[in-house]
């Protein structure tokens, strides 16, 4: 896939983040003065100004007017904003990241999924019944998976959900190809929709303990893969 070109505060902004996800810059450390900062980056000194400003709203960084720019524990303090950047940016993410957004996941969806099924039964049964036309595909799965998830996000009619998955459609697309390369992944998955099928076809709509079950199995299959 050809990335697309980046503006320059989008590539500063890309650069510097991928630095403090890597660890190159430190939370507690001081990033260095803007001229230098500038350079390192490739950016004009207003382009850096415009990208540090971003940052710093999103809760990445604390400017101080007259003293050195400090990298926030974004881990700790942080708040959406943050999340959506990591999401962007899902190719710098620890493993020890990635499974903790697992365990969120696990806490969160069984709740959306039986709200959503309660709500629109069979849209989400003619959903679920093209799994058996599912190509043998990483990438087919992980499409498909993902649509899952938004249109039950998108039945329970709470919005705030929408805001707060629509993000991270992009790290999902790279983490969904790594987790269904293995074929246990794509069984597991194949069993997870047959049995959603099993219960709406027999008009059993209290799905939360399927969903939550699934969701810890995916838990310990991504843990030996990473």
């Amino acid at each position: 896939m050809v990335e697309k070109l980046l503006k320059p505060a989008e590539f500063a902004e890309k650069q510097l983040l991928e630095a403090i996800l890597g660890l190159k810059y430190n939370p507690g450390e001081v990033l260095p003065a803007e001229r230098l900062l500038a350079i390192e980056l490739g950016v004009t000194r207003p382009t850096l100004r415009e990208t540090l400003q971003r940052l710093s709203k999103e809760g990445w960084i604390t400017i101080r007017h007259g003293k050195p720019t400090k990298v926030n524990d974004y881990l700790k303090n942080g708040g959406l904003g943050i999340l959506s950047s990591l999401a962007r940016y899902g190719k710098n993410l620890s493993t020890d990241m990635v499974s903790h957004l697992l365990e969120v996941r696990t806490v969160m969806f069984p709740d959306i999924a039986q709200k959503a099924i309660s709500n629109s039964p069979e849209e989400i049964l003619t959903y679920l019944r093209k799994s058996n036309a599912l190509k043998n595909r990483a990438d087919a799965y992980a499409e498909y998976d993902w649509g899952l998830q938004m249109l039950m996000v998108k039945a329970t009619k709470n919005p705030v959900f929408n805001m707060i998955l629509n993000d991270f459609e992009p790290l999902y697309a790279i983490l969904g190809e790594i987790y269904f390369q293995k074929k246990n992944a794509r069984v597991a998955s194949l069993t997870y929709y047959s049995d959603l099928i099993k219960a709406l076809e027999q008009n059993n709509m209290d799905i939360k303990l399927l969903v939550e079950e699934t969701m810890i199995h995916t838990q310990k299959i991504w843990e030996k893969i990473r």
